[in-house]
């Protein structure tokens, strides 16, 4: 079992920079590829960034490519997001997410955290 808590969230100004955190309990959690998804209002929850258990492979979902990074620290059970440049599109609820797989045209994960909500006004 893994439990997941996110953090940093808040209200920035479109152009501004956010990092979230996630920090995950678990023995396992070296071993899980971890990702972060975000759902806005009244859209549907889609993929965001994914890294691998050892940190070496990452991917991004176009929307967010060349202005995210994510990150790992496995020592502290611990991923990030720092996002910049930030839109009023990436307006949402950002979800961590642990265990993530590509499946048929989308990803799916086996843990979740409760969300932290990110705001960026125009």
């Amino acid at each position: 079992q893994v439990q997941l808590v996110e953090s940093g969230g808040g209200l920035v100004q479109a152009g501004g920079s956010l990092r979230l955190s996630c920090a995950a309990s678990g023995r396992t959690f070296g071993r899980l590829s971890m990702g972060w998804f975000r759902q806005a209002p009244g859209k549907e929850r889609e993929f965001v960034a994914t890294i691998s258990w050892g940190g070496s492979t990452t991917t991004y979902a176009d929307s967010v490519k060349g202005r995210s990074t994510i990150s790992r620290d496995n020592s502290k059970n611990t991923v990030f997001l720092q996002m910049s440049s930030l839109k009023p599109e990436d307006t949402a609820v950002y979800y961590c997410a642990a265990g993530v797989v590509a499946g048929l045209g989308n990803y799916k994960a086996d843990y979740w955290g409760q969300g932290t909500q990110v705001t960026v006004s125009s």
